[in-house]
């Protein structure tokens, strides 16, 4: 994880967990994991304030949140309560088993990583996955290699067959290029199934 992107994380917590909150629901990503996720363990990997790991819960899905702020994961704990956090980031996710998930969601916090963290984040996403087991991505589309907002969050430029080759040997089952209904921003959306 970018040092200088966690600490922005860290330094607000409650303001990002407040604008999560209050963006509108995305409805794609609730259509395409109803459509792509079986039942089963699932993981969702960068939770921020825990949003989507509280949607999934209510879903059925035996849901985890896992993050790299111990400030955003007290958002989430205080917000969604009887919904299990921890704290992991990647690309080790330590103390994350391998094959423990059904399912993995990473909405939006791979483009936070710098280059060289990519490709071992995206093995580590599909071994925490059962054979068969679907992880949803996506990223935000940005420009360039290292660009940061005001706040100092690192955007990451990276394309698409990028992220399929760092991925190896699964099936694609989704590789589109969409406006998310939540942030009003560009994102790249890969639903893949692992071998």
């Amino acid at each position: 994880m970018d040092a200088k992107t966690l600490d922005a994380y860290e330094r607000d917590a409650a303001g990002y967990a407040e604008d999560w909150h209050t963006q509108p629901t995305d409805s794609e990503l609730r259509e395409a994991v109803r459509s792509h996720f079986h039942v089963g363990p699932t993981a969702d990997i960068g939770c921020g304030a825990g949003r989507d790991t509280a949607w999934l819960a209510e879903a059925g899905f035996a849901a985890a949140g896992y993050d790299a702020s111990p400030a955003l994961l007290a958002e989430a704990r205080r917000r969604h309560p009887g919904v299990p956090f921890e704290q992991a980031a990647l690309p080790e996710l330590a103390g994350v088993a391998e094959g423990s998930f059904q399912n993995v969601l990473c909405e939006t916090v791979v483009m936070h990583l710098p280059p060289e963290e990519l490709a071992p984040s995206l093995r580590r996403l599909t071994a925490i996955l059962v054979p068969g087991g679907t992880l949803y991505l996506t990223w935000r589309v940005s420009p360039g290699t290292g660009l940061r907002d005001e706040h100092g969050r690192l955007y990451a430029g990276f394309d698409a067959k990028t992220v399929r080759d760092s991925l190896g040997p699964h099936t694609v089952l989704v590789d589109q290029e969409v406006t998310s209904e939540s942030s009003g921003r560009t994102i790249h959306r890969l639903i893949v199934r692992t071998a």
